[in-house]
């Protein structure tokens, strides 16, 4: 059999506020977004048993968790981002790295999280 990867998808959303400190425009002021997020791990081993390599439900629990962290809040207000712009780039890595810390331990290592404040335009962390 070949060598290969296998990835997979789940998707999030929630909603907060935030401001861009140092924006030249509307967006400084405190405003609010439903935002979306992607998040895709790799692997290269299916468990042995149910020949998966990782339950659906164990990475949209786990995306989850991260995304209670930032619901219903004021990002600037809530750290890391009471000193960080909250912007969907640090959006991104934020969810990236705190999604790392709870999977690792599956096996699976987070390949990217996209983040979209609307359907048009988004941004996606990755780490090389």
């Amino acid at each position: 059999m070949a060598n290969g990867i296998w990835r997979l998808t789940v998707r999030s959303d929630f909603a907060a506020a935030h401001a861009l400190r140092n924006y030249d425009g509307k967006c400084e002021n405190i405003h609010g977004h439903n935002f979306a997020v992607e998040a895709v791990v790799e692997g290269d081993k299916l468990s042995d048993d149910v020949e998966i390599l990782l339950d659906f439900k164990i990475m949209k629990t786990t995306l989850k968790e991260v995304t209670e962290l930032l619901d219903h809040k004021d990002l600037n207000c809530t750290a890391p981002f009471d000193t960080m712009n909250p912007s969907s780039e640090n959006l991104a890595r934020f969810i990236y790295q705190e999604l790392g810390k709870r999977i690792e331990s599956y096996g699976v290592r987070v390949h990217s999280v996209t983040v979209s404040e609307k359907a048009a335009q988004s941004a996606t962390y990755l780490e090389l």
